[in-house]
């Protein structure tokens, strides 16, 4: 079961590119969405979110979709099939959950309770074609996870008809504004999806002038791990170079150790990342128990600065491995467990802060 899930955190981690299709109304010109003004008040993106689905906007729908096929999007989008979860955070949150008629598993699992009862509900990698036909949907959002194992197992529904808007793998916090954006422009609620993007870019903003006041010798260098190595699955995976997940941690004003490394997502053995000698430990493992007294207490890194500190932290893992604008929640959330004396006070604008497991005594 252990290897099960890691192999479904990796692909979820390692996301590929596949072509998409849509259906065959007529295709309207690109323009550029301008929102009229920026919402930095968490109240006011709120309020801006729950008015969207009465916020038409009138500029012209994408041409192309976020892996660069060309597509046709119905000038009115009132069915939405969302195949990822965090494509289906991003469409609730502008106020459209009542319009999504169909999901993933993992979607349904998370955010049932912002969706209508008893909605279909698909395997991300092997979804029903016929079925998803069947919903006559406007649209299919879709993600490079589906397309990970090499075929595309929404070939059916493109032949159909069915306007299906692919959303590959997120590197950059810039992408995932630029998914933001996609999908509110495609759904005619550009509006809200400027003003989530504007709440997102302010937030990190302020992090990034917080992060210029730690002084350069209290800066922590940090591992960042997905999976907690075990006799099972010896190899740490970890986030290299080019992920929004190493671009996180350098703004907060950390180094990520294995930064470095020239894949996205480096396999560290035990040896390596005893030897990288993290000063702070995240880890992003939801299925060990007790993951942080496991880490702590694992044989070969007694001498690491990290367990000798018990600077141990468990952040969520479906908001940091989720690319959307909740990423920032998980930003947030490490800034405080890395650098409490300068974040401690700092706000959350996009969800509560959870009680998180402390490691014994």
């Amino acid at each position: 079961m252990k290897k099960k899930i890691l192999s479904f955190v990796m692909a979820i981690a390692m996301m590929s590119t596949f072509a998409v299709g849509c259906g065959n109304t007529a295709a309207e010109t690109v323009s550029e969405t301008v929102a009229e003004e920026s919402v930095t008040a968490t109240s006011e993106a709120s309020t801006l979110q729950t008015e969207s689905t009465e916020n038409t906007d009138v500029s012209a729908k994408p041409t192309t979709d976020r892996s660069g096929n060309e597509v046709t999007i119905p000038e009115e989008v009132n069915s939405i099939v969302s195949m990822a979860p965090s494509t289906t955070q991003i469409l609730i949150d502008l106020g459209l959950g009542e319009k999504i008629v169909a999901c993933d598993t993992y979607s349904c699992a998370s955010y049932s309770d912002s969706l209508k009862a008893d909605i279909p509900q698909f395997d991300m990698m092997t979804p029903d074609q016929e079925q998803i036909i069947a919903l006559g949907a406007d649209v299919v959002f879709t993600t490079g996870m589906s397309a990970s194992h090499g075929d595309d197992v929404f070939a059916a529904v493109k032949e159909a008809g069915v306007c299906v808007l692919d959303i590959p793998s997120s590197a950059s916090l810039q992408d995932i504004s630029d998914d933001i954006r996609f999908i509110g422009a495609a759904t005619s609620t550009s509006d809200a999806a400027e003003a989530i993007v504007k709440e997102m870019e302010a937030t990190i903003e302020e992090i990034s002038k917080i992060a210029a006041t730690i002084p350069e010798e209290e800066k922590k260098t940090v591992l960042f791990e997905l999976f907690t190595p075990s006799a099972d699955a010896p190899t740490i995976y970890t986030c290299g170079s080019n992920t929004y997940i190493n671009e996180m941690i350098s703004l907060i004003g950390a180094t990520n150790v294995a930064g470095e490394e020239a894949d996205q997502w480096p396999a560290l053995t035990e040896e390596a990342a005893v030897a990288m000698d993290p000063q702070v430990i995240l880890t992003a493992d939801m299925y060990t128990d007790d993951v942080i007294n496991v880490i702590l207490k694992m044989s070969g890194w007694e001498n690491v600065s990290a367990i000798k500190d018990k600077a141990v932290y468990q952040i969520d893992n479906d908001t940091v491995n989720r690319p959307n604008h909740h990423v920032v929640s998980a930003m947030i959330e490490m800034a405080k467990d890395i650098y409490p004396d300068y974040y401690e006070s700092f706000v959350d604008p996009f969800g509560t802060e959870d009680s998180k497991e402390q490691p014994a005594a």
